[in-house]
């Protein structure tokens, strides 16, 4: 990947009754930081616990109670920018965000507005037909989750549960450079992917964990190029942000029917109105939820309770040298090292525990092959039985070992496949199955080429239509293959049945 050439996606282009537009779109993606403790407290993080049972005193807004800053939340910020290669902030400060909200305790949320931990990086999405766009990441900044109100207990109450209240979340901040619905999913996706790799984040979209507000604005073509040479906003329209997505489909969903929305209000004349809203999947549109508040509405002042954080680089060094390879150069070695086409390398990689994985498959072995039996026999079966590659019945050091036994001639590919359904179910050995249940291959010449001539001289009028038409060979070589219950090893039946018809 990182020495391949990608063309730049041609940005999504929306008809609308006068004219055509093209989608502007950037992202706050909110991603939960993988401590067991919260940002400001020792309280845990642990998804699930009864309500309200992970709370802390300074998480619950009581009176007199201080916030004490978790050096592991600052870590796993630091190894974030690190990983999307962004500027680490040796000094940075929090700020208090004043707003309402009945499952924010302290009535201010604790983030950092003017001073962020991380700056300016980038990410490199490939959309899977050659093409690739470039994100600029603007900013990573640390910052409070709020709790969750539960309004569908009870009639009449809403319930509150401030489990969440305090966990630890980087806003990943994009710079709109996305181009279309598809785009904008493939960014999540791949931003989740590296912070997998990282550890810094589960990407657990379902549970909350990953989570992104989407913004989204309409222009002519040709403007958005305005906008790159003067850097004028004015140029891309007017936003709106949609709320709290979690879903990569709803995402595509929200991002379309959002910008058509714009469309049809400006063709008909009337403005878009700057405000943040949210995607109803069962209606499939957007509503208004709020204006869009502006810095001074949240009444933004540093921390009084927080001294400014202040890292050392060599610090940050140590991070960096820790760091794993990444998804982009995991799969550049792997085109690289074992052969791989590039849609093979990307879908080995996809995740980190199937890279390491079938790493184990290839060492020392055909990469092509092994590439092959683990994504389309093992990711197949795994499917099939809803299991994920940590749940694989059969090892990577059993499907190394089959993949052996194909490529010393011990078993057919035919037979592999018979094996592996047996490993699969009952967690035995490739070579101890083989053995066992008598399914070697067949080499020996003498042997093949007695059921050659026996199904040969059974089926004279076959070898006249064989003789006129080659290609008709074959079915000598699948009765041979049948005569000897798929074990004659293929190559030599091949060669046998070409000989002894005079092809």
């Amino acid at each position: 990947m990182l020495d391949l050439t990608y063309d730049v996606p041609a940005p999504k282009v929306i008809a609308g009754a006068k004219h055509d537009w093209e989608l502007v779109i950037g992202l706050e993606v909110h991603a939960q930081v993988a401590t067991k403790a919260k940002l400001f407290s020792g309280a845990s993080t642990q998804f699930g616990a009864e309500p309200n049972s992970n709370v802390a005193f300074v998480d619950a807004g009581m009176p007199g109670m201080l916030p004490v800053i978790n050096e592991g939340c600052v870590e796993q910020a630091v190894r974030t920018g690190l990983g999307l290669k962004a500027e680490i902030n040796l000094t940075s400060a929090f700020d208090r965000k004043n707003y309402f909200y009945p499952d924010l305790p302290q009535g201010y949320q604790i983030s950092q507005l003017y001073h962020p931990i991380v700056g300016e990086g980038e990410v490199l999405v490939e959309m899977g037909d050659g093409t690739a766009r470039k994100v600029r990441i603007e900013r990573i900044h640390l910052e409070q989750d709020a709790g969750k109100s539960i309004h569908d207990m009870d009639p009449h109450m809403s319930f509150v549960d401030l489990n969440r209240t305090g966990v630890a979340l980087m806003e990943i901040v994009s710079r709109p450079d996305i181009r279309g619905p598809e785009e904008a999913a493939a960014y999540v996706g791949k931003l989740r992917q590296i912070l997998r790799y990282l550890g810094t984040c589960d990407g657990n979209m379902q549970n909350g964990n990953l989570r992104a507000d989407v913004n989204v604005s309409v222009c002519r073509p040709g403007d958005y190029e305005k906008y790159q040479e003067t850097q004028d906003f004015s140029h891309l329209g007017t936003r709106c942000e949609i709320k709290n997505m979690n879903s990569m489909r709803f995402i595509q969903a929200a991002i379309d029917v959002e910008a058509r929305r714009q469309i049809a209000l400006i063709e008909d004349g009337r403005e878009v109105v700057q405000e943040t809203r949210l995607y109803d999947p069962d209606k499939n549109e957007t509503r208004s939820m709020r204006s869009k508040e502006e810095a001074h509405d949240y009444r933004y002042f540093p921390d009084p309770d927080l001294l400014p954080l202040e890292i050392e680089q060599a610090w940050v060094d140590d991070i960096a040298a820790s760091l794993p390879e990444l998804p982009d150069a995991k799969k550049a070695r792997f085109i690289s090292d074992f052969g791989l086409s590039d849609y093979d390398a990307s879908v080995l990689t996809a995740e980190v525990a199937n890279a390491q994985y079938f790493e184990k498959v290839a060492e020392g072995r055909d990469g092509k092959l092994a590439a092959n039996w683990v994504i389309n026999e093992l990711f197949g079966r795994l499917k099939k039985e809803d299991h994920t590659i940590e749940q694989s019945p059969v090892s990577a050091e059993q499907l190394g070992e089959l993949i052996g036994l194909i490529k010393s001639g011990d078993i057919s590919g035919k037979i592999a496949k018979e094996v592996f359904e047996i490993c699969f179910t009952s967690g035995r050995n490739p070579a101890e199955i083989v053995e066992t249940e008598g399914m070697k291959q067949v080499t020996d010449t003498g042997a093949i080429e007695a059921a050659v001539d026996e199904i040969i001289a059974a089926n004279p009028a076959q070898v006249e239509k064989a003789k006129a038409n080659p290609k008709l060979a074959g079915w000598f070589v699948g009765q041979v293959m049948k005569a000897t219950g798929g074990k004659a090893n293929p190559a030599v039946v091949n060669q046998l049945v070409s000989a002894k018809l005079g092809l």
